[in-house]
């Protein structure tokens, strides 16, 4: 396996009541690779597979078939050593109430047998701005701050992999945003993060790859820029001065032009013509421009599309 590669995944299967009447194909051939220092999303509807892929990395659901191979190491062979290697963060608010954020993660760091000498506890409960509730009763804290604890929780023993089930699910726009500050300042510093979420926006903002799931199945797999440009189709929205524009430079292009109340919507397909043959066609034309929008692929159509709901 390539020195790049945190995570190999080869002909993954799971399925539910083997043999019997209510079998359930969970995963599917599932094969796909994660690079090192990349955060990579893992996206589908719901019931697609993507917590049941997570929960055998993290060994709390046992796979039917295939391999997993975390930095080189056989996950059914090194498994002990492969856990080490993670921290994964579940979706479910789990903390015990009567803990402090402090002494959860001195008893998680414990249980990974990190040493006293060499704990950071201090230090990622300020990295996930926790430092301020250090001391207060997890009972206390709100739902963003549990889960930023949960995140916490998952670092104490350092991993190279951190793997997060819906690290937003329930957090309102600014703990969001300071999550993903916090989940890039990671990156920065050589993690691997994967993470599944519903919010399409994010993942096409912080991804470096993504892979869509759909009942199963891997549907796609490649960088965000790849896979927005499944969908071959760009939309320019012009604001025209003009009452009586000459659209004929631009008619005699390979697009759809609509004029509309002084509005001008063109839709083209990005392989076949370049943006600026329309903006030569728009010069030609003379037509007085007062705005003019370009509205690019978005991930949620492609997910849309390809996922069929």
């Amino acid at each position: 396996m390539s020195s790049d590669v945190a995570i190999s995944v080869r002909d993954l299967n799971k399925i539910y009541g083997v043999g019997s009447k209510n079998e359930k194909v969970a995963l599917n051939n599932i094969s796909l690779q994660v690079k090192k220092g990349s955060i990579f999303g893992l996206l589908g509807p719901n019931g697609a597979g993507k917590s049941t892929f997570i929960n055998i990395l993290a060994d709390l659901v046992r796979k039917t078939s295939g391999h997993i191979d975390i930095f080189g190491l056989s996950h059914d062979e090194k498994l002990k050593d492969v856990k080490k290697l993670m921290g994964i963060v579940p979706q479910e608010l789990n903390i015990d109430p009567f803990f402090t954020p402090y002494e959860l993660l001195e008893i998680q760091a414990g249980l990974f047998g990190v040493p006293k000498n060499k704990r950071r506890t201090d230090d990622i409960l300020k990295l996930l701005a926790l430092e301020d509730k250090s001391h207060a009763y997890a009972r206390t804290l709100s739902g963003g701050m549990r889960r930023r604890l949960l995140i916490a929780k998952a670092m104490v023993h350092n991993p190279e992999i951190l793997i997060l089930d819906e690290p937003t699910a329930g957090v309102d726009v600014e703990l969001r945003a300071n999550l993903w500050a916090n989940i890039n300042k990671l990156k920065g510093e050589g993690k691997t993060i994967i993470i599944t979420t519903h919010y399409l926006h994010e993942a096409e903002e912080l991804c470096n790859e993504i892979a869509i799931i759909d009942d199963g199945n891997l549907i796609t797999k490649n960088t965000t820029s790849n896979i927005k440009s499944i969908i071959d189709r760009k939309q320019i929205i012009i604001s025209l001065d003009d009452e009586n524009p000459n659209l004929e430079p631009i008619m005699g292009l390979n697009l759809e032009c609509e004029l509309n109340n002084g509005t001008l919507i063109i839709n083209y397909k990005p392989s076949e013509i370049r943006i600026n043959k329309i903006l030569d066609a728009l010069r030609l034309s003379n037509i007085q421009i007062k705005d003019l929008t370009i509205n690019e692929t978005k991930l949620e159509d492609v997910f849309l599309k390809l996922t069929k709901n």
